[in-house]
C-alpha cells in the first residue's frame, strides 16, 4: 500500500517520488508481515541506465543488415506458412481448433439486429455457397 501522505506523482516541480516509500504499515504487527513480504524474494536491481551517444546509434545501425521486402526470412520459412496454400506447412501446424459454427449460422444468430439489409446479403451468400 502506498503513503497516502506522498500524495499523487505531479508533473516537473509538482512531483512526488513514489519509489522510496515504505511498503506497508508498521501498526498492530504488520511490520512483521511486511518484512516477510520484502524478504521472500531479492528485489530487482537496475541496469546501467546509462543513455547511449548518437555514435554508439549509429555504429549498431550500421552493423545491422536490413532485409528486403520480398527476401525470404533467415530461417528460409515461406510466407505462407500457417495458410492452406501456397508452400510451407499448412494451418494445422498452429495447432488452432477450426470452428464448428457454420458462418451461416452465425449470420442467422444476428438477422434479428440487422436494421441496413446487410447481414441478409451476407446470410444468402454463405447460405448459396454452403458456409
Amino acid at each position: 500500500m502506498m503513503n497516502p501522505l506522498a500524495g499523487p506523482a505531479g508533473p516537473g516541480k509538482f512531483s512526488t517520488r513514489t519509489d522510496k516509500l515504505e511498503l506497508g504499515s508498521k501498526a498492530y504487527g504488520e511490520g512483521k508481515e511486511t518484512q516477510e513480504i520484502l524478504s521472500a524474494e531479492p528485489l530487482s536491481k537496475t541496469g546501467d541506465v546509462t543513455p547511449a551517444s548518437g555514435a554508439g546509434i549509429r555504429e549498431a545501425a550500421t552493423q545491422t543488415k536490413a532485409t528486403g521486402l520480398y527476401a525470404r526470412s533467415d530461417d528460409a520459412r515461406p510466407i505462407t506458412a500457417g495458410l492452406d496454400r501456397g508452400e510451407g506447412p499448412g494451418s494445422n501446424a498452429l495447432m488452432m481448433a477450426k470452428s464448428t459454427v457454420k458462418l451461416s449460422d452465425s449470420l442467422a444468430a444476428m438477422l434479428p439486429y440487422d436494421t441496413t439489409g446487410e447481414i441478409a446479403v451476407l446470410y444468402q451468400a454463405a447460405l448459396s455457397q454452403g458456409n
